[in-house]
Parts: structure tokens; sequence; C-alpha cells
């Protein structure tokens, strides 16, 4: 299996802002859940601790490198991917086997 760890540092220096980005991020990708086969779990959240943390964070397990593949390129995902890139900063990923 496939986990695949992603953390988002959100644009926006306003703290309102960024809440509403982060959620609508986590919102987002959580609603693939069901769309894209090949998500065997996930897991979506924005920063509940403040202070120097990433502003929002994505687990996900796939069975292979072919899973994580189909739900890297799936059309669903690549809309949410839209919206990601055009509010994040900065993104940090790692993808190991579980």
């Amino acid at each position: 299996m496939i986990r695949h760890i992603v953390a988002w540092k959100l644009k926006t220096a306003d703290p309102a802002e960024r809440a509403e980005q982060a959620q609508k991020i986590a919102t987002d990708l959580m609603a693939l859940r069901g769309i894209v086969p090949s998500i065997i779990d996930i897991s979506v959240g924005p920063d509940v601790v403040g202070g120097g943390n990433w502003d929002v964070a994505l687990v996900a397990d796939f069975a292979d490198q072919a899973g994580l593949d189909a739900y890297q390129t799936h059309p669903d995902h690549q809309a949410v991917v839209g919206y990601v890139r055009s509010v994040v900063g900065d993104r940090v990923a790692v993808d190991f086997e579980v």
C-alpha cells in the first residue's frame, strides 16, 4: 500500500481567509472519496494548533503506485488541484509504503 501525505501553506496572511481556504481544500478533497475509485482511505483537515504549522494536510492510502497515479490524473482531482494551486504558497509531500 502507498500512503500519500501532502501539506500546504496558504498564500494569504489574513486568518479568516486562510481558515476559509483551508476548509474548502479539505472539503473538496474529502468529496473525492467514493468518486475516485482508487482511494482506499483519505483524511484531510485544516491545522487546529496554529503557530508555525502548515495550514492544511492530506493523508490518503492507495493499493499501489498505479492507484496513486489514477488519483493524481483523475479529472475530479484535477479540478480540486486548480483551486489549490490558486491559493497555495508552498507544498510538501511524501509517498511511502505501509
